[in-house]
């Protein structure tokens, strides 16, 4: 009897955690802001919260000169960074990595020319890449995530195409009204939303919805 009640206690504690790993999402979108600008983040887990990959977009408050950078994971681990530098010198960066963290292969692309990284250059690129993933750990965890969608007329669209009341204050509001209202297109809006409330992140002419990642295409 005793070996009985052991094993369904021991059940019950597998299947436990078993549900609790399942209840986790794993695609996820969050953000955060800096003093020099917003970080949108979406990311990619397998069953085990691993992450398969992640992609950010920094934008600077002024001037161009969106951030994009892919960061692949295989196994849990680094394995490739694709950065794309939006501003006119359009610089992107390529480096892929080995299993135990050696560069494989590196590039930078100019648009005259192709160049080599310093070592310093790839330590710091592995550098922000632990920071970003760590970023997005501590922001799921907090239950911080990110919308986007289109503001025309008073409505907001998701870019997954539902309707939603953004529920944002009124300063907010008022800024999206006055952006839109200078606009004979659509404007798009990034927020987050989470435990501490919503806040406003972006208000634009560029649709974010063309190039927003889903969980099949990231």
């Amino acid at each position: 009897m005793q070996r009985s009640a052991v094993l369904v206690v021991l059940l019950s504690i597998l299947n436990a955690c078993s549900s609790g790993r399942s209840t986790q999402p794993t695609f996820t979108a969050s953000g955060f802001t800096t003093d020099s600008g917003v970080m949108r983040i979406w990311r990619r887990d397998d069953a085990n919260q691993h992450p398969q990959a992640l992609m950010s977009v920094y934008t600077p408050y002024h001037g161009a000169g969106t951030i994009t950078t892919l960061y692949e994971y295989r196994r849990g681990l680094l394995f490739q960074i694709r950065r794309v530098d939006a501003a006119e010198q359009r610089d992107s960066i390529l480096l892929r990595f080995t299993s135990n963290g050696t560069v494989s292969f590196m590039q930078r692309q100019l648009p005259t020319q192709r160049q080599k990284l310093s070592g310093d250059e790839i330590a710091l690129y592995q550098q922000q890449a632990r920071a970003i993933l760590e970023k997005s750990d501590l922001l799921n965890q907090q239950g911080i995530k990110l919308w986007q969608g289109q503001w025309q007329q008073g409505v907001m669209t998701l870019c997954s195409g539902s309707v939603v009341k953004t529920n944002l204050d009124r300063e907010a509001e008022a800024w999206i009204a006055k952006r839109a209202a200078k606009s004979k297109q659509p404007v798009s809006v990034a927020w987050l939303d989470g435990p501490p409330g919503r806040k406003l992140l972006l208000v634009a002419n560029e649709d974010f919805c063309r190039w927003e990642p889903t969980e099949k295409t990231l």
